[in-house]
């Protein structure tokens, strides 16, 4: 979709945020024009680009990425687990091509975001196909479909009328997912309806990655015209959340929750969808 950009406020007060995230204070901020994929980038679509340039993403270059334990098979053998977020496991040999490990493959999920995707990875495949990934500002302008001030793309309520809108986590986290929205783990990039944009799952089902280094302080961050963030950093943004998140543990499926991770990091709850300028 080509969006003409403008003005917008960007950002949240927001009692659900994390403050250690620095969504807030809001502020106006300028988009400029652009063209935005309306879905994340889907495992067929990675998969062509691999075919085409023999490219080894970094999960399987370092050998392991880290999983939901819940995707799992009971019968999994005994993995490491994230210290303070146990149900993350390390799982050797898992990857784009085998998102729950070597059990695993993509059979029913081709038209599934790519996961265990590193922001290298990610930069490499728009690269190839002659795109980019997104600033922040960017994203967040065309995640809110032309929707000022709003939590979700679609408004204010996660299920108004209790219709779902996005694969977020069901039930109680991280035990029992009832489903209600029709997925455990990925779905479709296109399974929920699009905002006014024409984007589809902006928010949840996978993190998706930003151009942008993150910094927690977004005073610091220049919110003129076309912000691209702080000049260097450790971490790069990452926005939308994903289909582990509940407001029991991750709150970050709104619009302007973001988040930091290292650019090499994969897990299998990330993914992106690319920009490219006009």
């Amino acid at each position: 979709m080509l969006l003409e950009g403008g003005s917008f406020a960007m950002g949240a007060d927001d009692p659900w945020a994390y403050p250690e995230d620095g969504e807030g204070p809001v502020r106006e901020t300028h988009a400029g024009s652009f063209w935005i994929d309306t879905c994340t980038v889907s495992n067929a679509s990675f998969a062509q680009f691999v075919e085409a340039t023999g490219y080894v993403s970094e999960a399987e270059r370092f050998g392991w990425s880290f999983v939901f334990a819940g995707l799992l098979p009971d019968d999994f053998p005994p993995t490491q687990a994230v210290a303070q977020a146990p149900w993350w496991r390390k799982v050797e040999s898992a990857d784009w091509r085998r998102p729950e490990g070597p059990q695993s493959d993509l059979e029913g999920r081709l038209d599934h975001p790519v996961v265990h995707t590193s922001w290298n990875d990610a930069v490499a495949y728009c690269a190839w196909a002659g795109k980019r990934l997104p600033t922040e500002a960017e994203w967040e302008f065309a995640a809110r479909g032309g929707l000022a001030g709003k939590v979700f793309p679609w408004g204010d309520e996660l299920e108004p009328n209790g219709e779902h809108f996005m694969n977020v986590w069901q039930g109680g986290f991280p035990g029992a997912n009832t489903v209600a929205d029709g997925f455990y783990g990925t779905c479709p990039v296109d399974a929920f309806p699009a905002n006014e944009f024409g984007l589809h799952n902006t928010t949840g089902n996978v993190w998706e990655w930003a151009a942008d280094w993150f910094h927690p302080s977004f005073r610091e961050r220049d919110s003129s015209g076309d912000p691209t963030g702080p000049p260097r950093g450790t971490n790069k943004v990452q926005k939308g959340g994903s289909y582990l998140c509940h407001h029991s543990y991750c709150r970050r499926y709104r619009i302007a929750a973001r988040h930091g991770n290292t650019p090499d990091s994969s897990t299998g709850n990330v993914g992106f969808r690319c920009v490219r300028d006009t």
